[in-house]
């Protein structure tokens, strides 16, 4: 079980780092290469719909995307960016509407175990067809020039999100490996004839990084088949990326979040994501993961410095009140989160940093709300029974575990369900022994609200 989550990982190097090849390869630098060296290409129009769709996908704003790479498309009918755009805009909006937008999803167990839920199949036939079209264009540019960089960087930048959409959304896991790994390919070739085409690292950073963290067996297996990466260098890769990057720096930030809250640079993980909720107002997923990082920080510093702590932890519950109705009429500019995905982090949150009872009241105002996905109400509810488990409310926490049971089998929620129904829900040993010593119920009272 451990090597197939190992290997489960590796797949999620590319589709983790497919998050970046169709916002990162989007911005590509515009390569002389046929049939785009023609006088009639309007490079200057081609970058306006190309920054103007993507500062929009970067603030949630998934229509507005859409028609500027519609036009993209229509204006541009031989280039591969217009259908790649789409489909990567498709792809954003299947994610965040099914909540699963938010990285610390992919760390649990149940994500990669059998499931109910089913991907729209509209929205599959769609993105289907949109990187199929993409791809054609592609080879067509690399029919005519077989050492076009630049269709070489699309045709890989479509692997990869192929690679995405599988693992992320169909959860088709071996398919999405064999997409990854094809998009790695490419984007070396890439490197090989261009070293200065930067965009490309983000892709080949990822990978190196996830393979370098593979269990030494897993990892000795996967060099056999030619398979080796390097945390340390992935790690450099992409931040060299964010600090130099032209195009693709705010795509190797939003990476870089997710893999420094795994090296526990929590600190880091805060700094991204605070700066691209600065730049992209309307993004709330970089306020969620910017209050993710400072509860991480202050679970690391509760035992060594308690006030530090403390202080990490009001910060971030002012974060998540700032993004709910009651935090709302003092922050008027603030962008409308959907209540049931600021309510289950919120409850995360507060489960994490020990305030069991307000943690269970959190997931269970998301699960009363009205025409909740069916994934977020399975998942609020288990939560909701695992924490009124440790809050000590076992006759609550089993009609809450009951209640799951009701329900869709989504992310292997049935197993834990009926765990919980044979004996209540315990804590992990560090949380357990954090909420033990630190008292965080006491200081819960003091938690500044913004308003």
């Amino acid at each position: 079980m451990r090597n197939q989550r190992s290997l489960t990982a590796l797949v999620l190097a590319v589709v983790l780092s497919a998050a970046a090849s169709p916002l990162a390869g989007v911005r590509a630098q515009q390569t002389t290469s046929a049939p785009q060296a023609s006088a009639t290409f309007d490079k200057k129009r081609f970058d306006e719909l190309r920054r103007e769709g993507f500062d929009a996908l970067y603030n949630l704003d998934y229509e507005g995307a859409r028609r500027r790479f519609q036009e993209m498309a229509k204006t541009f009918p031989e280039h591969p960016a217009g259908p790649q755009f789409l489909a990567a805009g498709l792809w954003l909006r299947t994610l965040n509407e099914s909540r699963r937008l938010q990285a610390s999803l992919y760390n649990t167990e149940g994500f990669y175990k059998e499931k109910d839920d089913k991907a729209d199949p509209k929205a599959v036939a769609e993105f289907r067809e949109l990187t199929r079209q993409a791809k054609a264009l592609c080879e067509a540019r690399l029919q005519v020039n077989p050492k076009d960089t630049e269709a070489l960087y699309y045709l890989g930048a479509v692997e990869g999100l192929k690679a995405a959409w599988g693992g992320a959304v169909e959860r088709s896991f071996m398919s999405a490996l064999r997409s990854g790994s094809d998009a790695v390919d490419r984007h070396r070739e890439v490197l090989k004839l261009d070293p200065n085409f930067h965009d490309a690292e983000v892709t080949i950073g990822m990978y190196d990084y996830v393979v370098g963290g593979l269990p030494l067996p897993v990892k000795l297996m996967a060099a056999i088949g030619g398979i080796r990466g390097s945390k340390k260098k992935g790690l450099a890769t992409l931040e060299r990326v964010a600090a130099e990057g032209h195009w693709a720096s705010d795509d190797a930030k939003s990476l870089l979040i997710a893999l420094y809250k795994r090296e526990k640079r929590h600190k880091d993980a805060y700094r991204n994501a605070s700066e691209l909720a600065a730049k992209y107002t309307r993004n709330y997923i970089f306020k969620l993961e910017a209050a993710d990082a400072l509860v991480s920080q202050a679970e690391v510093e509760r035992a060594g410095d308690p006030e530090a702590a403390k202080q990490a932890e009001t910060q971030a519950f002012a974060i998540f009140e700032s993004l709910l109705p009651r935090g709302r009429e003092a922050a008027q500019t603030g962008p409308r989160a959907p209540l049931d995905l600021v309510h289950n982090s919120y409850g995360d949150a507060l489960f994490v940093a020990g305030h069991a009872e307000r943690a269970a009241k959190e997931f269970l105002a998301a699960a009363a709300l009205p025409n909740l996905e069916a994934g977020m109400a399975v998942r609020t509810r288990l939560r909701a029974a695992q924490a009124l488990d440790v809050a000590g409310k076992r006759e609550e926490a089993v009609a809450q575990y009951k209640a799951v049971l009701a329900r869709a089998n989504v992310f292997d929620s049935h197993e834990e369900a009926k765990r919980g129904l044979k004996e209540p829900y315990k804590l992990p040993r560090k949380s357990a022994e954090a909420t033990a010593s630190g008292g965080p119920e006491a200081g819960a009272a003091n938690v500044a609200s913004p308003d």
